[in-house]
């Protein structure tokens, strides 16, 4: 297997899990959070979960020793930028015109961020535009299986929006780790 499929194979599976995990908070917990912690607290909440476990899961995305380090170093401000930037689209324009701006401003923050922790921002333009084409698709497509189906199912729709996105937006995540990490062509 080339090294290219398995860091899309990682991402997409490992964060796939991650996120199945993550929106299990919202399936399970999400009325309690919201009643506790508002709308910006839940979101905080979700975004810890998410980065807890994917610096479990998918930090053999970073090759070489140390690599649990290098991955915490690149993907916690990486992740933290993707999420103001999308929170802040959504906010701001919310619906479809704030998820669409959010998935492409978040992919843009993931990609650079991680491009420069990594030292290779040569890749960026490919590289947020793979991102963007991946949480789109994980987020547009997933996200018709939450509104399809109600009560009793809800959670499964939830549990089922959350799988979608995390194989699209986890393919993508990988992606970027893996371009990022190749050697700068000679200048």
């Amino acid at each position: 297997m080339t090294e290219l499929r398995a860091s899309l194979l990682r991402g997409s599976l490992g964060f796939g899990a991650v996120s199945v995990a993550a929106f299990s908070v919202w399936a399970f917990g999400g009325k309690w959070l919201g009643a506790h912690f508002k709308e910006y607290g839940f979101y905080v909440v979700m975004a810890l979960v998410f980065i807890a476990l994917s610096l479990l899961i998918l930090y053999k995305l970073v090759r070489g020793p140390n690599s649990f380090a290098r991955f915490a170093k690149a993907y916690i401000p990486a992740f933290l930028a993707y999420s103001v930037a999308w929170c802040a689209s959504w906010y701001v324009l919310k619906w479809v015109s704030g998820e669409i701006l959010g998935s492409l401003a978040g992919s843009v923050a993931f990609a650079a961020v991680v491009g420069w922790s990594l030292g290779n921002l040569k890749p960026l333009p490919k590289a947020a535009l793979v991102l963007f084409i991946g949480h789109s698709a994980g987020y547009f497509l997933g996200g018709p299986i939450h509104y399809a189906l109600k009560d009793p199912y809800r959670v499964v729709g939830i549990l089922g929006w959350g799988l979608v996105f995390g194989l699209g937006f986890g393919a993508g995540i990988g992606y970027v780790f893996h371009v990022c990490q190749e050697p700068k062509p000679a200048t």
